[in-house]
């Protein structure tokens, strides 16, 4: 399967990449965060160019580590600059060996002008990857029983 393919399933209204500008502060990342129930959020400019990626742990690491006002620090200071991103064609094979290598849990997936179409999580592609053995499962199951 293509994370393209992954990006249009059924259930692809949970892939909708939630955005915040760089020059947003931490505590409306948060509020983002809770109301879109993301685990990152990708930080783009005024044009929508990827400029980074916050997530949980970003602001959880970064943030409480000394003691400031969330609503002072801005998320172009808390977020990861260098954002491994995905294109419609790459399989799920890739993107699972980048995030555990990377040790990630979310890739934006962008096209060929690199404008953000969407973002998958792991949990997305553990999911697949769950429904793939089931179905294998239950194929060898009737493949085994059948000849009775």
């Amino acid at each position: 399967m293509k994370l393209g393919d992954l990006l249009n399933a059924k259930d692809s209204e949970y892939r909708v990449a939630v955005t915040v500008l760089p020059e947003e502060t931490v505590l409306a990342a948060i509020h983002k965060l809770a109301e879109h129930d993301k685990g990152s959020l990708l930080v783009c400019d005024h044009r929508g160019k990827l400029m980074g990626i916050v997530s949980e742990r970003d602001i959880v690491r970064k943030c409480f580590i000394s003691v400031q006002d969330l609503d002072k620090i801005k998320i172009q200071d808390v977020m990861t600059k260098k954002v491994i991103v995905g294109n419609p064609e790459d399989d799920l094979c890739y993107a699972i060996s980048v995030m555990k290598e990377k040790r990630i849990r979310h890739i934006p997936i962008v096209d060929e002008e690199a404008n953000v179409i969407g973002m998958i999580s792991m949990r997305d592609l553990l999911g697949v990857q769950l429904e793939q053995c089931n179905i294998e499962l239950k194929f060898l199951n009737d493949y085994i029983y059948s000849g009775r």
